[in-house]
Parts: structure tokens; C-alpha cells; sequence
């Protein structure tokens, strides 16, 4: 798995779990619905890491614990 996919992997599960949907990330966080669709469904292929750190903050999770994912052990190139 690349980056990108480990990091859209792992928000859409954090989403899940935390029981945010894009609309609801939008409304409490101020992200445009889009910028999350976009990221979600890989069109942009480069995520920002402010704009993640916007993301995981609405759902009141670190990057530290966001990154400490298993998912991001064993990246490839």
C-alpha cells in the first residue's frame, strides 16, 4: 500500500468509527464537502497535511494517533 491509500484507508475507517460523515466533517469543521469527497474517493492524489490535521481535529483525534495505525508499517514506495 502507498501513502496515499494507507491515509485514505485509515480516514475513511476513523470516519466510521467516530461516526462522522462528509457532511457532518463539513458542518462541524469547516472542510468543504468536496475537498472530502475528493480525498475519499483518491481523485486528489496529494492530501495536505493541514487539511488532514482539520479533518482529524473535528473528530478529536491526534495525528499521532491517526499515523499510529499498523497500516502505515509496511508502505511502499
Amino acid at each position: 500500500m502507498i501513502l496515499e491509500e494507507a491515509v485514505r484507508y485509515k480516514l475513511a475507517a476513523t470516519m466510521k468509527e467516530k461516526e462522522f460523515s462528509p457532511y457532518r466533517l463539513c458542518k462541524e469543521g469547516g472542510i468543504p464537502k468536496a475537498t472530502i469527497s475528493q480525498i475519499l474517493s483518491g481523485k486528489n492524489g496529494k492530501i495536505k497535511l493541514d487539511t488532514l490535521y482539520q479533518i482529524l481535529a473535528t473528530m478529536n483525534v491526534s495525528l499521532g494517533e491517526f499515523f499510529s495505525d499498523d497500516c502505515f508499517s509496511d508502505l511502499l514506495d
